[in-house]
């Protein structure tokens, strides 16, 4: 897929997430299938460049390219700075966040709050995209600030009209946060007005869905966030049934031990000890909900605080595992069609 500017492996997009898509995150998933891996967001506020954390979501240090870097805030010459900052470091794409719609990020009139001040929409885009003129810019955004505000289309055009090269759509209001199910008609309708890409985003948790919402909204391609979390392998999954309409088997679990002993090291060594085992407790969590005796596990997975007794753990867990199947078994899966809501 041709994508502002890049030649991708695909159409399958890494949502950004906080707390969640670090590098050693995106760089399993690109290794798992995905086309490309947006970061969790930076803070526009030059105050905090100096930070531990703004610094580490900066540490691109061999990250497959392109390298899509998300800002977040609210004043459009700080949103500047915060781009050039960013791609100083190394970002490829800068990609800019009115989606988020966490309270403490929307409190501040940054993330999908953004969506109520169309003319500060407008400002803030052409104001990011003068300020880094060689470089690609990108927008991620949600239907509207609530069902009554439903803007997309009119700040879809206001992106493309200011140089925006690709918009992502959530496809639910900073209103409903992830309540409820996502909706595909507001995407499609961007995409039939827009003639810049468009990639949809929402409650895409199987090959299955992925294949429907790009066919009820004519999207350019698909963004996957919470479904990823613990399943990196989706988009191998996807990426194959869209090629050949064929589901591939469940994984191996042996294949998964490796997959998450490896990320685990990665988490380690990126964050340092201390901090990588916190971190990895989630990610284990999320690889083992729905298997069986996981339950107990996690809860004993949060008690150890060091990477040998934490691999350890991991290591029982998975042989118990494979004695029983040699193949990933969940207790609870839907693999048939799903129905997009209207």
């Amino acid at each position: 897929m041709e994508f502002a500017g890049f030649r991708l492996r695909n159409n399958l997009f890494v949502a950004p997430m906080a707390g969640v898509t670090d590098r050693p995150f995106r760089q399993l998933c690109k290794r798992m299938g995905a086309g490309l891996a947006v970061s969790e967001m930076v803070t526009s506020n030059s105050l905090l460049y100096g930070s531990e954390k703004t610094k580490r979501r900066a540490n691109h240090e061999g990250e497959v390219q392109p390298v899509s870097v998300q800002i977040a805030g609210a004043d459009p010459r700080m949103m500047a700075e915060a781009a050039r900052y960013n791609v100083d470091q190394g970002a490829q794409i800068i990609d800019i966040n009115m989606g988020c719609p966490a309270r403490k990020v929307c409190n501040v009139m940054a993330g999908s709050a953004l969506l109520q001040d169309e003319p500060l929409v407008a400002r803030i885009l052409e104001a990011v995209v003068g300020a880094v003129p060689d470089t690609p810019v990108t927008l991620k955004i949600r239907t509207g600030w609530d069902r009554q505000h439903r803007n997309a289309a009119r700040v879809a055009g206001i992106a493309e009209a200011s140089g925006i090269r690709a918009l992502a759509i959530h496809g639910r209001t900073r209103a409903c946060q992830y309540r409820g199910e996502a909706e595909y008609d507001t995407i499609a309708g961007v995409k039939a007005r827009v003639g810049i890409p468009v990639i949809a985003n929402g409650d895409i948790t199987s090959p299955h869905k992925a294949r429907a919402v790009l066919e009820h909204t004519g999207a350019d391609g698909v963004m996957i966030g919470r479904a990823a979390q613990g399943r990196p392998w989706i988009f191998r999954e996807i990426e194959h049934y869209l090629a050949t309409g064929e589901l591939l088997p469940p994984p191996l679990v042996s294949e998964i031990h490796q997959v998450l002993k490896v990320h685990l090291a990665e988490l380690v060594a990126f964050y340092g000890e201390y901090t990588g085992v916190r971190v990895a407790r989630k990610h284990i969590s999320w690889y083992t909900r729905g298997l069986a005796g996981s339950a107990a596990f996690r809860h004993h997975m949060n008690t150890l605080a060091d990477v040998d007794a934490q691999i350890g753990a991991v290591d029982g867990f998975f042989s118990r595992l494979a004695e029983c199947n040699p193949r990933l078994r969940y207790q609870e899966e839907n693999e048939g069609p799903e129905v997009l809501a209207a």
